[in-house]
């Protein structure tokens, strides 16, 4: 499994440069890509030849941040998903046919946890996207996929006053993912609240976007009790600022509601988010989704 390999444990390891190990790691396999720089962020952009486009068809562009929060391996958060999209982008070098995919490794998700979504890395590509007129794009955000069997796609609310034609577009890719996941994990995915992540700067922006997480069968199933019997935890989950002490319907205060998330959830951005936190199941769940993904065709 690649959350076993050598390369893996150096990405994970204190003080790596990840951008680079990233840029190597592909290389070493075949596959080219560039540094973007944004707004002081290095994100990477894997190229492919133009023979796998066809402008016929929409653009998939897959998103997976690789920053991480000091002083965790962010092996789950979020390493397992880029070392799982890497390995994908070296399969679709070999690719019969078609594919449409665009790749960004983005650099300052983190960033956004505290002091909001225009601080987020990926704010800056939406708004180049935004500027040069990208918006048909299908967005997909992979966030902490090394953990659990069950696929998480995250339900969203979008704001009061939202344009009637961004609904529908939403609508729409939100309803072909659902249909992603059924051909890739029959009867094995939900779609639940989870914290937003570089999704959120692609909303912001008038672009549609998705994302997609794993976790572990038991986790999910309790969350989704907790759901159902606390109205307030929704809103805490999609809307939380963890720089504040946010206050539930009940009354009740931020460190409440915590003990309600998934225990994979709970291990972001501490020491315990570690190789030994992520299992085997998760990348095998992630190569049948990504496979999906690829030949995956909408107008």
């Amino acid at each position: 499994m690649q959350f076993l390999s050598e390369e893996f444990k150096a990405y994970i390891a204190p003080g790596a440069n990840r951008g680079d190990i990233i840029q190597s790691y592909l290389k070493a396999r075949g596959v080219d890509s560039a540094v973007t720089v944004i707004d002081g962020k290095r994100h990477i952009l894997v190229q492919f030849p133009s023979r796998f486009y066809n402008p016929q068809f929409k653009i998939k562009t897959v998103v997976a941040h690789y920053d991480r929060v000091e002083g965790s391996p962010g092996a789950n958060d979020n390493s397992a998903a880029d070392f799982q999209i890497m390995d994908w982008a070296v399969s679709l070098k070999d690719f019969q046919g078609v594919h449409n995919v665009r790749i960004f490794f983005t650099d300052g998700e983190e960033l956004g946890w505290n002091t909001g979504v225009n601080e987020q890395g990926a704010f800056g590509i939406a708004n180049v996207f935004k500027r040069l007129g990208i918006t048909n794009d299908d967005v997909y955000v992979f966030d902490s996929c090394g953990r659990g069997e069950v696929p998480i796609l995250s339900k969203t609310v979008l704001p009061v006053g939202t344009s009637p034609k961004f609904v529908n577009v939403f609508n729409d890719l939100f309803s072909r993912t659902q249909d992603l996941l059924r051909r890739s994990c029959p009867g094995r995915w939900m779609s639940l609240p989870v914290p937003y992540s570089d999704n959120a700067s692609f909303l912001a922006c008038g672009i549609p976007a998705v994302a997609i997480t794993i976790l572990p069968a038991s986790e999910a199933s309790l969350y989704a009790r907790e759901l159902s019997k606390n109205p307030g935890l929704s809103d805490a989950v999609m809307n939380r600022e963890s720089s504040k002490q946010r206050r539930m319907q009940d009354g009740e205060v931020e460190y409440s509601y915590k003990e309600r998330l998934p225990r994979t959830w709970r291990l972001f951005h501490t020491p315990n988010d570690d190789l030994a936190s992520l299992t085997p199941d998760s990348f095998r769940v992630m190569s049948n989704i990504l496979r999906s993904l690829a030949e995956a065709k909408a107008f």
